[in-house]
């Protein structure tokens, strides 16, 4: 059974440093942007957890600033994906998001990633220029979808 809610950000540190882990094998420190687990745990951020038949999955969630939400952290177990787990998970992001009121819901994402940017992709969202405080960057993607 897949189950995916709500979940404390510490409750996923294997997953979290996994993420960490893969974006520092891709790409220099100064184009990895991941927010440290003390950050996921403010009240801006909405996170979730997935799990699988009661095993912790995956995560991810949303920041939400004053007119838009930022996807941040989403990870699947390599050992899990292609199993439309991803979508599963953005579906339910994207769903609180538009709960709270959220209309558009932006991202960024390495050049080095094609399984994200391919999900990205499929369920809607499109290229844009650098937001909030990104800079150009040209190992970064930055997209946008309207919820």
């Amino acid at each position: 059974m897949i189950e995916i809610k709500r979940a404390n950000p510490r409750d996923f540190i294997k997953f979290l440093q996994a993420g960490d882990d893969y974006a520092a094998s891709l790409y220099p420190a100064e184009s990895n942007h991941m927010l440290d687990v003390e950050t996921l745990l403010k009240p801006q951020m909405h996170f979730f957890g997935i799990t699988v038949d009661g095993v912790a999955r995956g995560c991810g969630g949303f920041w939400a600033y004053a007119d838009y939400v930022e996807i941040k952290r989403v990870y699947i177990d390599p050992d899990l994906r292609g199993l439309g787990l991803s979508k599963k998970l953005m579906r339910m992001i994207e769903d609180q998001a538009r709960e709270l009121g959220f209309k558009t819901a932006r991202l960024e994402t390495g050049i080095s990633q094609p399984e994200a940017l391919g999900l990205y992709r499929v369920i809607g969202y499109i290229e844009r220029g650098p937001f909030g405080d990104y800079r150009l960057d040209p190992l970064s993607v930055f997209m946008e979808k309207t919820l």
